[in-house]
């Protein structure tokens, strides 16, 4: 990925996404707002307890960006599920109810969502000229939201897996996601080889690099489950941000980091 910053706001872009006119993107970090602790500074959610005058002025400075505010943004209630709504400029400035990703292929059309640790997915399909916006916490990803997008693009828009490009954005890494038994259990029933997602610390590893018997919890790789969510879906260009929000706390919210007491990053993703 590569940082920019324009008008005091940082944001991070992924390199596999062209800049060709066609689409812009941005995954928004948390600095560069007006919002003060815990939701320093640039949270782009209401849902957490900041004053919404705030959180308003912070989407005019992130969206102004690309000339937009929220009502002229298409935002989604998530759910940690895999339902995916196809959308419209005639969506802009509401709400879509339940569900964890918005694809579009109206030129104009800009999709938004917010993020503190759960995984953010783009994808982009040259050919057609479509786009489409996701959120993945590890309920989405064993249920694989990455591949209920892929299968709706190529439904909705006529997309073919080995053409589109995808991106997956900052989110908890393999280095702080310790989980629980439902969360093993759920990786399990999910993907081939779990064992190769449900990591243990690094100070817990044997030295063939397999989990050791002990009594620590193992750590989900989330990245790379999306990853495989989406290679599995027939992607085949596909790019890791490299970053953990919780090691990150200076860029990005975690909300497994602080506790629950912090705000979201946004990402906004257009189709010009």
């Amino acid at each position: 990925m590569r940082q920019n910053q324009r008008n005091n706001i940082p944001y991070f872009q992924f390199e596999s996404l062209p800049d060709n006119g066609r689409i812009q993107h941005a995954i928004f970090t948390r600095q560069g707002g007006v919002s003060p602790a815990p939701f320093e500074s640039l949270n782009l959610s209401v849902s957490v307890p900041d004053e919404k005058a705030r959180v308003y002025e912070n989407r005019r400075r992130a969206y102004g960006l690309y000339g937009r505010d929220t009502d002229t943004v298409v935002h989604a209630h998530l759910i940690h599920d895999t339902a995916v709504a196809r959308v419209t400029q005639a969506n802009n400035g509401t709400w879509l109810p339940h569900v964890d990703a918005i694809i579009t292929n109206e030129p104009g059309c800009a999709l938004t969502m917010n993020y503190a640790d759960c995984t953010p997915i783009f994808l982009y399909d040259p050919v057609h000229q479509a786009i489409g916006l996701g959120h993945a916490g590890w309920q989405g990803t064993v249920k694989d939201l990455p591949g209920a997008m892929v299968k709706a693009m190529q439904t909705e828009f006529g997309s073919k897996p080995a053409d589109l490009i995808a991106g997956i954005g900052p989110s908890i890494g393999p280095c702080c996601y310790e989980v629980g038994e439902v969360v093993i259990t759920a990786v399990h029933n999910a993907f081939d080889d779990p064992e190769t997602l449900l990591l243990q610390p690094a100070n817990q590893q044997t030295n063939n690099q397999q989990p050791a018997a002990n009594n620590h919890r193992p750590h989900f790789d989330l990245p790379e489950a999306n990853r495989r969510n989406l290679e599995n879906a027939g992607v085949r260009h596909i790019e890791l941000s490299g970053l953990c929000t919780a090691c990150r706390t200076d860029l990005f919210f975690s909300h497994r980091a602080e506790k629950g007491r912090t705000g979201r990053f946004g990402t906004v993703f257009i189709l010009a």
